[in-house]
């Protein structure tokens, strides 16, 4: 049997997505803490610094200091949490930004040598030339947004979401140039590169800041519970990292000489013309996989997971007509689930529920798979398909059967009973279906009260 949920609107975001990205968000901050206290811990103590691999100590005290007040920055401004403290958090992202800024102007124009022998550990191994301005840019950036994120004023929020993009871009470039230079991608120096320790630092707070402005501002379509909402989830991962991997192939094929530069370029741009071919089947595929689900949802009953009156009659007219025009015998087989009201009365409208549920099971498994099966909704189903006169009263005695047998194997105070009738149309006829459902309630009807008959 099929069951169904109820979903959110399309514009609401997903709850159970927001609790698990809440998690992740927890963790990320834990990460970076645990980073800036242990950097912390071996300036402090340079017996510990001897145990600790040797990127652990790369990072300076000022830069570990603004990593650290940036993820308590964030820990005291979320929403719903025990230590949530949204002023204090915006006080102590301020004190975040203006300590990078001071970090960014000591290593442009150098003017207190004991600061910058504290920012040595941000130098990239070989950086003999000047301190790296990157990073303190990129934080300072970053704690601007920090204090504009989640913010109950309408345009801070709105300045929000084109900062928070910004913020998004500069730490990706940042991430590629150095895993870029890392990996000898392309020639670059090691005065443009920054300490790992503190790349693996911004881009966890990014992401943070990414996910919390994502619940409240424009980019909520991405924890949204619509069917966008998904496929920006789905499709967003593919779409960042396909440009990557272009250039990755680029540099390995045509700058090492692999492949002459005419061919590189043509197989690359076939490349990224077949990837685009095939990110559009998967998209038209997935949209047309939840437009069958929506189509199921607006048409189906969802206790049962039959066609609901709607469906059944949308469907039905055209098995009807498909027979009429064929000269093939149609019935019409209506159900009603005996003694319904008692259960309810008896046992609670939960287990009222479940004997409609298996009623529906049975329904399911005892008829065709092209024959139209509904439920009117109540105690009420509804067969239709192309059968004889024969056809349907062998198709009823075995709806019978299989209710018998299921008894056997469920025995409980009010076995599960059914009243059924049907109506066959064996010549060429223009009644409608809703002509033959109502006749067809009128036999059901018939044996109804010839078993209250033969009870009395």
């Amino acid at each position: 049997m099929d069951t169904r949920t109820a979903t959110l609107p399309p514009g609401e975001p997903d709850p159970a997505l927001l609790a698990k990205l809440s998690v992740l968000q927890q963790a990320c901050l834990g990460v970076v803490a645990v980073i800036a206290l242990t950097v912390f811990g071996a300036w402090l103590f340079p017996q510990f610094a001897a145990f600790l691999p040797v990127v652990m100590t790369r990072m300076s005290i000022p830069m570990a200091l603004t990593v650290l007040l940036c993820a308590l920055s964030l820990a005291l401004s979320e929403n719903g949490s025990h230590l949530s403290l949204p002023i204090a958090g915006k006080y102590i992202a301020a004190q975040a930004g203006i300590l990078a800024i001071l970090i960014l102007l000591e290593s442009m124009y150098r003017q207190f040598p004991a600061v910058d022998n504290l920012l040595e550990a941000d130098r990239a191994p070989g950086n003999l030339g000047g301190l790296p301005v990157h990073s303190p840019a990129a934080f300072a950036l970053l704690s601007m947004a920090m204090m504009m994120v989640s913010s109950r004023n309408v345009i801070l929020r709105r300045i929000a979401d084109g900062l928070v993009p910004m913020v998004c871009l500069t730490g990706l470039i940042l991430l590629s140039e150095n895993l870029f230079g890392t990996f000898g991608l392309v020639r670059l120096s090691a005065d443009n590169m920054i300490s790992p320790l503190l790349l693996v630092c911004l881009v966890m707070l990014t992401w943070v800041v990414a996910m919390r402005q994502t619940e409240n501002g424009v980019w909520s379509i991405f924890v949204g519970a619509g069917i966008g909402s998904r496929i920006a989830r789905g499709f967003a991962p593919v779409l960042l990292v396909i440009p990557f991997l272009i250039e990755v192939a680029r540099t390995r094929i045509v700058l090492r000489e692999l492949v002459p530069e005419q061919y590189g370029a043509a197989i690359l741009t076939s490349l990224a013309a077949g990837l685009s071919m095939v990110l559009l089947l998967v998209l038209v595929w997935r949209i047309n996989t939840m437009e069958k689900e929506i189509h199921d949802l607006t048409l189906r009953d969802e206790l049962t997971g039959l066609y609901n009156m709607r469906g059944f009659y949308l469907l039905g007219e055209q098995t009807l007509r498909l027979a009429q025009r064929a000269e093939l015998p149609f019935s019409v087989l209506f159900i009603d689930l005996d003694g319904l009201k008692k259960i309810n009365d008896d046992l609670g409208h939960n287990m009222g529920s479940a004997y409609l549920a298996e009623t529906g099971e049975l329904v399911m498994n005892c008829f065709r798979e092209t024959d139209v099966k509904g439920r009117f909704g109540g105690d009420e189903f509804v067969v239709a398909g192309q059968f004889s006169v024969v056809g349907m009263e062998l198709a009823a005695t075995r709806l019978k059967s299989m209710t018998e047998a299921h008894n056997e194997k469920n025995p409980r105070k009010y076995p599960l009973s059914l009243s059924v009738g049907f109506v066959t149309l064996d010549h060429p006829s223009n009644e409608s279906l809703k002509e033959l459902v109502r006749r067809a309630d009128e036999m059901m009807y018939r044996e109804k009260r010839s078993k209250k008959a033969a009870r009395a």
